[in-house]
């Protein structure tokens, strides 16, 4: 069992960065010997929720979107169990709440595909 909560979002002007921290509790990613893969993703006001970044827990493997790529990094401590993205060039787009999540398996974008979710933190970029 995972249980995964978030923490760093606020409310930054444009240009500016945050450092979102996705911090899982109970058994250690690397201790399960499983292949987990851990993703960010974020919803904004009226639109779905949307794949930002992922990462491979055991091979440290990456993937962006398309529309945060050279301005958003993803990475983790495998020693705190924690998971995070860091936001820099941050534009009004941006503003979304932001979510973590994570599945057993393989890399994806699908979101009914992750089984466990944070419970998101609010990011807020002013123009």
């Amino acid at each position: 069992q995972v249980a995964l909560v978030e923490s760093g979002g606020g409310l930054v002007q444009t240009g500016g960065s945050l450092r979102l921290s996705c911090a899982a509790s109970g058994r250690t990613f690397s201790a399960t010997r499983i292949d987990w893969f851990l993703g960010w993703f974020r919803q904004a006001p009226g639109k779905e929720r949307e794949f930002v970044a992922g990462i491979n827990w055991i091979t440290i493997s990456t993937y962006y979107a398309n529309s945060v790529k050279g301005r958003f990094s993803i990475s983790r401590d495998n020693a705190k169990n924690t998971v995070f993205l860091q936001m820099n060039s941050l534009k009004p787009e941006d503003t979304a709440v932001y979510y973590c999540a994570a599945r057993r398996g393989a890399a994806t974008y699908v979101v009914a595909s992750y089984s466990y979710w944070g419970q998101g933190t609010q990011v807020t970029v002013s123009s």
